[in-house]
This record gives structure tokens, sequence and C-alpha cells, in this order.
């Protein structure tokens, strides 16, 4: 196995990219939760980095990713590194498990782990460590499990290598973690594969993973991404008990609201540096560096509708000089400049109407899952719908339903005043142009073999057509010719909405459009909807299980829980004096910024 070459005051040696555990070291675990090794009195940090560099090539030393960062964490104590994507946060956490990547190079004057130096340790060094002394929570879980895996042994297998726990034993500790990390019917979890969870789900179970052996030290990138805010705050909750006995936590999230709530002290990283640390409350309510400014600017919550989030200009473009309502169909290439006023102005205020949607599937048991309870809901033109509840509660579903990509049990869905659902498919096609798609995860809605430009011709037709659209959402023509494992999250996600924007919508579904950016690439992708839905009079559904985001761009709201709306209004409103129980719950469970 290929590794990265490691210099620095420990020695010399690879560091191993794989991510498994070997070893039998005997060990006994209770269901409670012990105290880590690592708060024992006369111990030193968990954690000691000094002159750390990453990078990648054949010259060591050479271009580096991370560049001279020094920090410590004492046991019980939470780190919090932020910085936007590219900023070097996630490579400096793959760094302390040896997980740099094969051919990188890494230099450090001093890296241990509970004062025993881990330079130059080698892979089966590594692979003794990770789960016993040190353990990951990583973002994406649905790569992290092994999809041909029951969860159960996933999280069972620090467990069985590293404790002479028996196999009964082992099966009763890992209820025991997913009832801690709030996922019920155990039982029925710990038998089913990643592919059968939901995203919070499969994050839920990477964390009980990752905590099977109580490490002392444990290094979370951002593991509250996929997750609701009532499961996220229950996961904080876990994150302060483990604090609280002794876990030093190094917690590398965008979403500064949760690092106020949990972090002692914050480390600002900015082109592979850190350039602000401090205590956490002081450092974000009176930040010193232009990064750490601009990161607490693009924060939506508490923001009003159609403010500014993002201080970075977009690309300059002229301005329409024709009704805007057509302006995606100029682009598009499939009317000309002098077309009429959109049907849209003729189709009345309501342009999308959900009337008593059911859902339901059959489980494998063969009893019925009601996903969609009797929902309805009216989304004016020019205007935002923010649909919000917790993972689980049918939201994606609805956007199916939206979309007519399934059917509903009962009820319909009417798109410009005419039925949508009910129709055959052969009816609908030809006005499936009037509403368009921006998913979570952009990577996995393109075929990775195509450049963005054959994605876009696909739609478009021409490579003049898709220019067009790149500088519409704020692209460079050099684009064009990149895949899209190439482009950056929010290139990705700008890339999909252009091509969700070619065939000229008057509607925009965006399910969870934001959730997997940092903060200020967020805030660039909001501004960016929100300019586009007033140059072009669109109509967006927003669906989303981030309160702040919704707040922010949501003209009227609808709450969904277990499938049923219990709560609709105009967002002030609603945010201001939610009337049903579920609703002050979710807003209750929102981590806030301290205020200056």
């Amino acid at each position: 196995m290929s590794g990265a070459r490691v210099t620095g005051g420990g020695g010399t040696g690879p560091i191993p990219t794989g991510s498994g555990s070997t070893g039998t070291d005997p060990g006994t675990l209770s269901g409670t939760v012990p105290r880590a090794d690592a708060a024992k009195p006369g111990r030193g940090p968990a954690l000691l980095v000094r002159g750390l560099s990453v990078g990648f090539g054949d010259v060591p030393g050479t271009n580096p990713l991370v560049d001279d960062v020094s920090f410590e964490v004492a046991p019980g104590e939470c780190l919090a590194i932020v910085g936007e994507s590219g900023s070097g946060k996630s490579l400096t956490a793959r760094s302390l498990l040896g997980l740099a990547g094969a051919g990188s190079w890494l230099h450090a004057d001093e890296l241990s782990l509970g004062g025993a130096s881990v330079l130059g340790l080698g892979e089966a060094g590594w692979r003794r460590r990770r789960g016993r002394d040190v353990g990951l929570v990583l973002q994406d879980a649905l790569v992290s499990l092994d999809p041909l895996r029951p969860i159960g042994r996933e999280i069972g297998d620090a467990v069985r290598l590293h404790t002479s726990l028996s196999a009964g034993a082992r099966a009763r500790r890992v209820l025991e973690l997913l009832a801690e990390v709030g996922l019920p019917d155990g039982e029925l979890r710990a038998g089913q594969r990643s592919g059968q969870l939901s995203g919070g789900q499969r994050q839920r179970a990477l964390i009980a993973a990752a905590i099977a052996l109580r490490p002392p030290l444990l290094i979370a990138d951002e593991p509250t991404t996929a997750l609701d805010v009532t499961v996220q705050a229950r996961i904080l909750d876990l994150f302060e008990e483990l604090l609280r006995a002794g876990t030093a936590l190094v917690l590398i999230s965008h979403d500064l609201a949760v690092v106020s709530r949990i972090a002692d002290r914050v480390a600002v990283m900015s082109g592979g540096r850190i350039v602000e640390t401090g205590a956490t409350r002081a450092l974000l309510a009176d930040p010193q560096h232009a990064e750490t400014k601009r990161m607490i600017a693009a924060v939506p919550a508490g923001r009003p509708r159609g403010t500014r989030l993002s201080a970075q200009d977009r690309p300059h473009r002229p301005e329409p000089e024709i009704d805007p309502s057509v302006l995606p169909a100029i682009v598009s290439g499939s009317v000309p400049a002098t077309a009429p006023t959109s049907v849209s102005a003729a189709a009345g205020r309501v342009v999308l109407e959900a009337s008593g949607l059911v859902k339901s599937f059959r489980m494998p048991d063969r009893s019925r899952l009601l996903a969609v309870n009797d929902v309805s809901f009216t989304l004016d033109r020019g205007t935002t719908l923010g649909i919000v509840g917790e993972s689980g509660s049918g939201k994606t579903t609805l956007a199916r339903l939206l979309l007519a990509l399934e059917s509903p049990d009962s009820g319909e869905v009417r798109v410009l005043g005419e039925a949508w659902s009910g129709v055959p498919e052969r009816a609908r096609r030809p006005r499936r142009a009037a509403l368009g798609a921006v998913y979570q995860d952009a990577l996995a809605s393109f075929d990775p073999r195509l450049t963005a430009g054959a994605i876009l011709r696909d739609v478009v037709g021409s490579a003049d057509q898709s220019v067009e659209l790149l500088d519409r959402v704020g692209l460079a023509a050099s684009v064009l010719g990149r895949r899209p494992l190439e482009l950056s999250g929010g290139q990705r996600q700008r890339l999909g909405i252009a091509r969700a924007l070619a065939n000229r919508p008057q509607i925009l579904i965006c399910d969870e459009p934001v959730s997997a950016l940092d903060m200020t690439v967020q805030a660039q992708v909001l501004d960016l909807l929100d300019e586009l839905q007033r140059d072009l009079g669109l109509s967006l559904v927003f669906i989303s299980h981030d309160l702040g985001v919704v707040q922010h761009v949501s003209d009227r709201i609808v709450v969904i829980e277990e499938g049923s709306v219990v709560e609709s209004g105009a967002t002030g409103p609603v945010f201001a004096d939610p009337a049903h129980p579920y609703t002050r719950r979710l807003l209750d469970a929102v981590p806030r910024l301290p205020t200056p």
C-alpha cells in the first residue's frame, strides 16, 4: 500500500492510506460511558501538532496544501477547525490519523497522540491505533460504510478487533451505541446495509462506529452536515458527554453555530494556514481576520429575505433587455429573442398546487409506510415556499411527487393550472420544461465520465448556449472542459443550477441544494438563486433541514412532521411565534451564534 513520505522529529516512515484496524488488545466495555484514557491525571495533551505541512508530489516540501500548522488539544477539550472548501482543514484532520493519501508527503516537528509520537508510525502501528486511540467521523457516510455489510458489523468491528468480548456482548454493545446516537429500532437497523438508511441515519451509524471504543481522541469532519436540527442536537449532546468524560475532540465544521455551542477554541484556516485562533465566544463575537469576518457574514440565520450574504461579486454579465421571464428560453435556444410574454403571465398567480397528496410504500414485512399524508399547499409565481422537517418526515418523497417521479396514492398536483399528476407521462412530457430540479448531491446527479460542456450540450445542443448558461450562474467558460470530479462543490452546484435552467423552467424544486456546501460557498449559491429569481421570475420550492437557510430564502413555509403538514404560513410569523409544538421543538434545537 502506498503512503505518505514523512519527516520530522519522530523519524521517517510510511503513513498508510487504509482505514482498517487490526489487533486484538483485550479489554472490556460496559453500557455506561467510560472515562477516556487520555483524561487520566499526569497525561499531557491528547494531541500535539507542531509545524505540520502536507502536500502532494514527487518533491517533499514543495507546494504544501497544509503549511506550518501548529495546535494542541487537551483531554476534555474541543478544538474546532473552520474554513471554506480548499482551506486545508480536512487534509489536516486526515493527516492526524495517517490518512493524508497516496502520493502525499508530510513534515512535522512534532506529532503525538497522548504523549507518544506517531511520526514514522508504520501501517501495522496505525491500524492498532485507529479506533482504539483515535476515532474518525467523516462527512460522507455513504462512501465510508461498506455497502455490502450490515451496519451492525461495521459498528462492531472495532469492538471485535480490540477487545475480548463475546459475540453476544458485542451485539449488545452495538445496540447500546445505536441508541446513543439516536437510531431507534436498533435490532432492525443493525441488520440493514447503508443503502437502506437515510443520509442522517448513515451518519449516525458512522458516529457509533467511531465512538465504539471510547477513544481518548475523536476527530469529526463535518459530522452533523447531513443531520436535521433535532438529530444534530442529540449528536452534539453526545459529544458533550464524551468531552465531560475526558475525550478530546477535533471538530471540522463549516457551521459556525454548531461550533459556537460545543467548541472551547476555534482555529480558522485559509490557504493551508491557521490565520486566527482563540476562545470560541470571543473569536466569533469579535473576529479580527478578514476570512473570519467573511464566514460570519455568510451565516443566513436571521438575515432578512433578499439580503446579500456573499461578499464575492459575480462576474459581469449584461442585463437582459427583454422580458426576463423568457430569458431562460432564449439562453436554451428554444424560442427567438422576440418571443411573446411567458405563459406564466397568463396562468394566474398560483403556478404550483398540491391538493390532498397521499403516498405510502410497502415495507419488507408487507406493512405500509405512510410517507406523505394529506399534504396541500400552493406556490405563487415569483415566490419561494420553504418546506422543513426532520429526516424521514417525507420532504424528499413530496419533492418526487411534485416532479411526477412518483405517483400519489390519492390527491393531485397541478402545474400552471393544468393537471400534472394522474395523467400519462406522454401528456406531461411536452410540459416538463416548466419544472427544473436542483439536488443535494450534484456529483451523484452527473455522469462522471462527461465534461461540464457535454452535460450542458445534452440539454441545450450547442457550446455557445452552454457558455451563456455558465455565465448566467457565474462560471467561467473554462469549466466546460472539466469533469464533475475536477470541480469544487460550489462549482458543481452552480453547474447543476445551470442545467436546471436550460429548459426554460418557471418552477425550480430545490431539494437540500446547499446542505453539503461550506458557509461561504453556500452564501454564494443562495445569493445566486435569489438573483435568478429576481431576474427570471422563477418560483421556488426550497426543501431543507436547515431552518436558518429556510428562514432567509422563503416567503412562506410549510412544516412537515411524519408526512403531515402541522403548520404553514408566512415565514416571519411562523419563526417569530410558532403555533405548533413540533415547530417550536425544531426552532429550539437550532444552535445560534453568540451575540457581540
